[in-house]
């Protein structure tokens, strides 16, 4: 029967809007308007059924022609509108999704993924532990490269599939970008049938709901530079109650971690801020008497790497083993021992360097180490012969760890008494000698809530001499030029609040502490009597709150803006990320005066073109690991080299003296500056850079120096050689060769986006 030609109208409106049909009032007739809205239920997804659901929804409505003609030419404007909306969201997620991408190149994947003896040494225990069909669980699996490798070493065919208990590879991966990217991995080398994908923890993993029966084979690969950080001991433990056979076979089998006391300045510096500060004598006491560690570093050890600091490093052992942990067998949560080492030379010990060897296969002839260049040729590890790695061997992913220790004087021969504990997720040490029978560990002598933990870096620079008579010369100077200001520490910074207090005895003092917060407030009241000061000058509000803070108690405008900057628990920033009390001093411009002071008052961009070998190896392009297409993973992890047209690799933070092999092939050059007297704004600049050495050009190092007094010329440097700051690195698409001399040079742009903060970098090399 044909239909009527409002319900031709009508049904047509039904096919365009979808699963959801939405009739207002000009839909029906009057008689059924009297909801404002009639909402009806899914559309059925069967063809008979969408049929059925269509003619008994039109019989209901009796739609009007000349209304539906009407309400035809508006429905169709409204689904072009809705469409075009769908489509600029979709954009926007895509261009979202596209910006965040290298989000995944702070991660240590691509480091790892780039480290060839790793990926070799994996290869070949796994290709020699599973010899047959099984079960294999990849627990942590990235980007599947080990269940790929267990997928081959089981040689399934193409034309096989993954499908029961004996011919399973499970991949459990809790990360859900690493997931997707772990799919697309599988893909591009036809191993998406035969591999199955877990997005789970695998503490959650449940025998017949998960998997359908436990694992003959476990790989793995959840160690950090510690070994324990990433949770490997409880991972074991639930892994060999639930989910694996027992007597499992696995990869790796076992990891032994060593040891080796040291002396080292640097090392100290990372630590005893008590006695650099003492020997500072400027009247600021960040650690008065009494409250050792109420400032201090935390008691954890500290991945480094240690061949960096060779030639400063004086040993004074042997390396000496720690602890063995069995993957084949159900880990221990606690254990202790007591190790007696004997003294190789007269000194003091800061330092305990740690690292782990990797037994990849049981027979014991696959191997993988962290240590240090300097034990490759001691008498342990001799016997690991070619199964050791070369000495050249350079990754970003695994480093040396470091365990500071107050100082204990030795001499040679001395024994050494340490006792070593581990946790589940950390290793511990303390210290004693025959000398002195007593224990030198980090006392907690005040409460755990009243304590802050610094980096290393941070509680270094806290105590250089140098940085602090700048700051405090600084600061100094300002002063002078208002009676009684009233100053805004727009940072996390606890010494220039301190300083400010104590110079100006008169000023006022208010501190955003936007990551300190309320521990801050804690801080002060616990060192204020040491210092000098009075609480009574000092306010700690966050940002929202200030302009209350100001109409209330002070009613006037802020004289003195200052800043180190420093942002407590964000200490792998890009040098510009650091500016974000220049976004603050923007926000809060009317709080301040018309003639306020701003500490820095300008930063300086500044680069060098360098050769990064080590470094520029650890983050290259992915293409075959081990026959393993990875290529897809490149942008996503911001790999750099042989990028597709139009993408680029991101800059990322480093320490560049830990870099491996370095070398400056030009001068140091400006490539703008930025005031931060003004309102923050758009900011551009460009140099020529000329190359003064001769050698292969990895990409720029970038930093920013900081402008604290520009009439006396005070610059706090942040450059490659100040150890305590992390550089940016931008490097180029492929390596370039250079010549030294004058007529040889590039040109590097930069322009900074205040609504993101974010620097682009661009230069003239193809």
């Amino acid at each position: 029967m044909r239909k009527q030609p409002e319900y031709v109208e009508a049904s047509r409106k039904a096919s365009l809007i979808g699963d959801r049909l939405i009739f207002r009032r000009l839909f029906i007739r009057p008689h059924l308007s009297e909801s404002p809205l009639l909402t009806l239920s899914r559309e059925p997804q069967n063809h008979h059924a969408r049929r059925r659901y269509k003619h008994e929804l039109l019989l209901r409505l009796r739609v009007d022609s000349a209304d539906v003609s009407a309400e035809t030419r508006s429905t169709h404007r409204q689904l072009r509108m809705d469409s075009h909306r769908r489509r600029k969201e979709e954009e926007n997620r895509t261009a979202q999704v596209r910006n965040q991408q290298p989000l995944l190149a702070t991660t240590s994947y691509l480091d790892m993924l780039n480290d060839t003896l790793r990926n070799k040494a994996f290869c070949q225990a796994i290709d020699k532990t599973i010899t047959k069909p099984g079960h294999v669980l990849d627990i942590g699996a990235g980007t599947g490269l080990l269940s790929m490798m267990a997928a081959r070493a089981m040689s399934l065919g193409d034309s096989e599939e993954s499908s029961g208990a004996k011919r399973m590879v499970t991949a459990c991966e809790s990360y859900l970008p690493m997931v997707k990217l772990m799919r697309k991995v599988l893909r591009a080398n036809g191993m998406e049938r035969k591999i199955r994908i877990i997005n789970k923890r695998s503490d959650e993993l449940e025998i017949g709901l998960d998997i359908p029966s436990r694992a003959d084979v476990l790989v793995s690969e959840i160690l950090d530079s510690e070994l324990l950080g990433e949770g490997l001991i409880p991972t074991l433990q639930h892994a060999h109650d639930k989910l694996l056979v027992e007597n499992p076979q696995t990869v790796p089998y076992r990891a032994t971690t060593y040891g080796q006391l040291v002396e080292c300045t640097y090392l100290w510096e990372l630590h005893d801020l008590v006695n650099r500060e003492a020997k500072a004598s400027d009247g600021i006491h960040l650690i008065p008497s009494g409250t050792d560690n109420i400032l201090s570093i935390k008691q954890q050890q500290f991945s480094m790497h240690c061949d960096a600091i060779k030639e400063e490093i004086k040993l004074l052992s042997e390396p000496f083993k720690i602890f063995d942990f069995d993957f084949w067998k159900r880990p221990d949560s606690f254990r202790e021992t007591e190790l007696h080492v004997k003294a190789t030379n007269d000194g003091t010990i800061h330092a305990i360097i740690s690292w782990w060897l990797l037994q990849l296969d049981s027979e014991g002839t696959i191997f993988y180490s962290t240590g240090p260049k300097w034990i490759g040729s001691s008498s342990d590890m001799e016997k690991l012969g070619s199964s050791f790695p070369c000495a050249d061997h350079w990754c970003d992913h695994w480093k040396q760890t470091v365990w500071v220790t107050p100082d204990t004087a030795v001499c040679k021969d001395e024994e050494v008494r340490l006792n070593a504990f581990h946790t589940e997720t950390r290793i511990s040490y303390e210290v004693k000698t025959s000398s002195r029978n007593k224990e030198v560990g980090h006392l907690d002598s005040c409460s755990q809530d009243r304590q802050i933990f610094l980096s290393p870096e941070r509680i270094a620079i806290y105590g250089e001499n140098s940085w602090r008579c700048s700051m405090l010369k600084a600061i100094e100077r300002a002063m002078r030029q208002t009676l009684h200001p009233l100053c805004l520490i727009a940072d996390d910074s606890l010494f220039l609040t301190i300083a400010v207090a104590r110079l100006g005895k008169a000023s006022c003092v208010i501190s955003l502490f936007p990551g300190l917060q309320e521990k801050g407030a804690q801080y002060l009241q616990a060192v204020a009597a040491a210092n000098g000061f009075n609480m009574d000058c000092i306010e700690v509000t966050k940002k929202r709150n200030l302009q209350l803070t100001l109409n209330e108690s002070y009613q006037r405008k802020v004289d003195l803006l200052i800043a180190e900057p420093f942002y407590y628990g964000n200490d792998s920033m890009l040098p510009w990320q650091y500016m974000r009390f220049w976004k603050d001093r923007t926000s809060l411009d009317s709080f301040l005066s018309e003639d306020v002071l701003v500490m820095p008052c300008k930063g300086i961009l500044r680069a060098c073109a360098m050769y990064l070998p080590d470094l520029w190896q650890s983050r290259r392009c992915l293409k075959e690991i081990e026959g393993f297409d990875h290529s897809v993973v490149n942008t996503t992890l911001g790999a750099c080299g042989d990028l597709p047209m139009g993408e680029e690799s991101p800059c990322l933070p480093f320490f560049i003296w830990q870099c491996g092999k370095t070398k400056k092939l030009s001068n140091i050059i400006t490539i703008m500056e930025f005031d931060f007297l003004k309102p923050i704004g758009p900011c551009s600049g460009k140099a020529q850079v000329r190359f003064k050495e001769s050698g292969i050009c990895h990409g720029f190092v970038l930093w920013i120096d900081w402008v604290m007094d520009a009439e006396d010329n005070t610059v706090l440097l942040t450059g490659p050689e100040r150890r305590y700051w992390k550089q940016a690195v931008k490097f180029l698409n492929n390596p370039v060769k250079v010549r030294g001399g004058d007529c040889s040079s590039t040109e590097i742009k930069a322009s900074f986006d205040p609504s993101s903060g974010e620097l682009t970098v661009t230069h003239g090399f193809p």
